[in-house]
């Protein structure tokens, strides 16, 4: 043995036998707990550990109302063929598979602004605004938030009640204090304009963000209509407040246009806001993770400030985004013929969950039930695929473990799941909940 060896192997029979500093070196630790000893299991996601469940059920009429995920009358999510379209072009094309920039493609970023606010707005033409490519809605959630949390880490982060179940979480890991404003009624199963409204003119300061859906609000399917669009960019205009915009879903409403007009308000009043989109359900590139987070400034050398901070908040968070799904995108928006057809197939989308609404309401309406002291047609109100069903939580458990029918605990449903093979299943389910 050479003598490194002997050195080396009486270290090792020394620590043997000492219970001390040995543990340092990785010898004689079998009494210590490991870091991960001390880990706790999380709770499942209110929402993803639904389809968790749903999936190992074995019961062959169970119906999944949970997870956002459109689906056609054959219970399917479709590829749009505009999509397979487009990556014909992409996979034909043999481009490199090279690092983006940091915020993405610059032309990605400027039809992401045209889809916002039209092609000749002012926030597309004069520089007032920069774009990120982020990796889906929720990634620009969080580079907002990281961005928010750096630059001035003593702004409230104001969000309605109700809101997406991930929300808070985003923008606690990012560091940002959060207050709620009233938004659901649940009498009427509309909005709160007043209490809305109220909260917001009570408690908003200079300098907090207010996190708004652009359309069709996740979980409740009420929108405000453009009179209140214009009260709240007015308020939040005079407080020097920034909107930070929500927009998963622009046109599964009632088209692209108007399910913009709310965000057209606020570009007319507030100097500065934020907005989030993504493309997973209008697109219905669900796991190509794409979206696009966009700050609008007073000015365009404010904003070149703005896009250096926020290429530092995504640096130290993913680096650049991924290529291939804003390159769809890209390359549908950037062609004319491709664009008519991703709208035309966007428009089928929204009819069959419009029409499902409607269908819904019938169907509850021939079985003599009613989910609202006002009936059913509360739900043909709601906008997009989600709405308050107005069952209860135990209901909704009951509904699950009794009639494998899985929606959100607060009765939120995913309209878009409902199709001619499980709607009778479904109000069958819930007259059985209803009249036990």
């Amino acid at each position: 043995m050479s003598h490194l060896g002997e050195l080396f192997g009486a270290i090792a029979l020394h620590h043997s036998l000492d219970d001390g500093p040995a543990s340092v070196y990785g010898i004689g630790v079998s009494n210590l707990p490991h870091m991960f000893d001390t880990i706790q299991a999380a709770a499942p996601d209110p929402i993803l550990g639904l389809t968790d469940a749903f999936n190992t059920d074995d019961r062959q009429s169970k119906i999944n109302l949970g997870i956002g995920v459109y689906k056609n009358e054959a219970g399917q999510t479709p590829t749009l063929a505009a999509v397979r379209a487009a990556e014909t072009q992409i996979l034909g094309a043999d481009l490199p598979k090279g690092y983006l920039p940091i915020t993405g493609s610059p032309v990605y970023g400027q039809l992401s602004r045209e889809l916002l606010f039209g092609s000749g707005h002012d926030l597309v033409t004069s520089g007032r605004a920069v774009t990120a490519q982020t990796p889906g809605g929720t990634g620009g959630l969080r580079v907002a938030g990281d961005f928010v949390a750096s630059q001035s880490p003593d702004s409230k982060l104001w969000i309605s009640t109700p809101t997406w179940a991930n929300h808070p979480t985003i923008f606690a890991a990012a560091g940002i204090e959060t207050a709620n404003y009233r938004y659901y009624d649940a009498i009427t199963h509309g909005l709160d304009a007043d209490g809305m409204l109220a909260d917001l003119d009570a408690g908003v300061s200079a300098g907090d963000v207010v996190l708004l859906h652009g359309c069709c609000h996740n979980p409740t399917g009420i929108d405000l209509d453009l009179d209140q669009w214009k009260q709240v960019a007015e308020l939040l205009a005079s407080r020097k407040a920034v909107p930070l915009i929500d927009f998963a879903y622009q046109g599964f409403g009632t088209d692209l246009e108007q399910d913009a007009a709310g965000l057209r308000a606020l570009a007319d009043l507030c100097p500065e806001f934020i907005v989030c989109a993504s493309y997973s359900k209008n697109f219905g590139l669900y796991n190509e993770r794409v979206g696009a987070t966009t700050f609008i400034c007073p000015d365009e050398s404010i904003a070149k400030n703005v896009a250096s901070q926020l290429k530092v908040a995504i640096r130290r968070n993913y680096s650049n985004p991924p290529a291939h799904g804003g390159k769809i995108v890209e390359t549908i928006l950037s062609d004319a013929t491709l664009t008519q057809q991703w709208k035309d197939e966007l428009v089928a989308m929204r009819n069959r969950i419009s029409s499902v609404r409607v269908e819904l309401a019938t169907a509850l309406d021939n079985a003599g039930l009613s989910l609202s002291d006002q009936g059913n047609g509360f739900l043909t109100r709601q906008n997009g695929m989600f709405g308050f069903s107005g069952l209860s939580k135990e209901e909704v458990a009951t509904l699950r473990d009794d009639h494998a029918v899985y929606m959100v605990a607060s009765g939120r449903i995913n309209v878009a799941g409902i199709t001619s093979a499980n709607i009778n299943h479904l109000v069958s389910a819930i007259a059985a909940v209803r009249n036990s």
